[in-house]
């Protein structure tokens, strides 16, 4: 018989004694979290949505974007596909790079992606869609419901440079998102989070049935994970 490999840490160990099982007000979840024994990072901060939704109906998916009270604690790589006379602006904003056709081109030539985000202006959209087996996998693909694809592309940049948080449901209807790093004070964890799970709730489908907020938890990247009180 296979020897089964425990690849838990002594730490994660010792902070699962401390893990609770009944669903916590918001705060108090925060409190759990902060009172893990800490690491040599600084940790994300995440929620995980168990929604009740039916992912094979497309009027049931959950996709959009949210500009947090308090951002998520980093900064991310924006590009921008856009016109000649907007790429100043994009690059302005924090692009780390801009351009139309010629981007596109590049992307298709270097494979590249060392990016965390991409903006487009509507009217890129018929070149960029070449790029979709490229971004498409990777969730790079620009997307008016998630509001990286739009004419203001200066301030999308400047927006998503700053930490603004894109969410998508997987196929098991759930989702999850990254709401601050655990070095953040109790407050702004709770306004970002409630900021999320408030944004979430009012995306509600109307042909979504029974309960919405099936399970929601509240986690840092190395800790176990406390479940929410959410109505």
């Amino acid at each position: 018989m296979p020897q089964v490999v425990e690849l838990r840490s002594k730490r994660y160990k010792e902070a699962a004694k401390k893990a609770v099982e009944q669903p916590q007000p918001l705060d108090q979840a925060v409190d759990v979290l902060k009172g893990f024994a800490p690491t040599k990072f600084d940790q994300s901060v995440e929620l995980i949505f168990s929604l009740g939704i039916d992912p094979k109906q497309a009027d049931q998916m959950i996709r959009g974007s949210l500009s947090l009270p308090h951002g998520i604690g980093k900064s991310k790589r924006v590009i921008a596909f856009c016109p000649e006379h907007l790429m100043t602006s994009a690059l302005n904003a924090g692009a780390v790079r801009a351009g139309g056709q010629e981007l596109v081109a590049a992307i298709e030539k270097e494979n590249f992606t060392d990016f965390d985000v991409a903006v487009a202006t509507p009217d890129m959209m018929r070149f960029v869609g070449r790029l979709g087996k490229v971004l498409g996998p990777k969730g790079l693909m620009p997307s008016p419901k998630a509001g990286t694809v739009t004419a203001d592309v200066g301030n999308a940049v400047r927006e998503y440079s700053a930490g603004k948080v894109e969410f998508r449901n997987d196929n098991g209807g759930n989702i999850h998102t990254v709401v601050g790093k655990l070095s953040f004070d109790k407050a702004k964890l709770v306004d970002n989070a409630n900021a999320m799970i408030n944004q979430l709730r009012k995306m509600k489908p109307q042909t979504s049935k029974g309960h919405y907020f099936k399970k929601v938890v509240l986690k840092s990247t190395m800790s176990p994970a406390v479940p929410l009180a959410v109505a």
